[in-house]
């Protein structure tokens, strides 16, 4: 796949760096792109790698699964998301899987030398390197935020309540009560951790009690939860 440079300048990993910064420093830490179908793994728990990957198109989420084979969704990755740079910042063995939900097309870039200075002293190099590790920096604070975030809405012993947590932040977040969310029924019912037969059930209660309206993926609130 041939990249058009010009286009990651609007990814936030790349924010304020140019498309010669981009391009330069690519290809100074090793770059390579990959295309994954719909269901594969694009990484694997227990792999080690010194890459992190950028979601150029297509969906793709980050689970868990236990011993017994039960899947809980982490977090949903659409076109932008980077995933993997903690486990490729520190060495470790991934902890989880990402698969493709889409047809994804993925950047990977090696990290091996993001700290090295550049023997050709390239000043696009050396601009483009302290560029992404602040944009890592802060993305890798918003990660946290969103993890601790899930951990709220988990925290409810019942679905209703983790429903209503979820919907209400995302209300929230968006400044509005009518919104989608990124998530199919079995992929909300991962995320906060319930079955999907139960959860349907609950917001089928929600919707009849007027507390809530949806389609598929779409919600709309009402004053009683806001």
């Amino acid at each position: 796949m041939q990249l058009n440079f010009e286009s990651l300048t609007h990814i936030n990993i790349f924010n304020h760096m140019s498309a010669d910064e981009i391009d330069a420093l690519l290809h100074y830490l090793n770059y390579r792109t990959q295309t994954f179908q719909r269901k594969t793994t694009i990484c694997c728990a227990g792999d080690y790698s010194s890459e992190f990957g950028i979601v150029l198109n297509g969906e793709a989420s980050i689970e868990n699964i236990d011993f017994w084979g039960n899947v809980s969704i982490i977090a949903h990755l659409s076109a932008g998301s980077i995933f993997a740079e903690s486990y490729a910042l520190t060495k470790k063995a991934l902890a989880v899987d990402v698969i493709a939900q889409k047809q994804c097309q993925i950047l990977f870039i090696s990290l091996k030398n993001i700290f090295l200075p550049d023997s050709t002293n390239n000043p696009l190099v050396i601009s483009g390197q302290k560029k992404l590790i602040h944009n890592l920096l802060i993305l890798c604070s918003k990660k946290n935020l969103h993890l601790s975030h899930r951990i709220f809405h988990t925290s409810s012993k019942t679905i209703r309540g983790r429903v209503i947590s979820y919907l209400s932040f995302l209300s929230k977040e968006k400044k509005c009560a009518d919104f989608d969310i990124p998530f199919n029924r079995q992929q909300l019912a991962d995320y906060l951790n319930v079955d999907r037969s139960a959860l349907s059930h609950e917001l089928s209660k929600m919707q009849k009690e007027g507390l809530i309206r949806m389609d598929k993926n779409h919600f709309s609130l009402k004053e009683k939860v806001m």
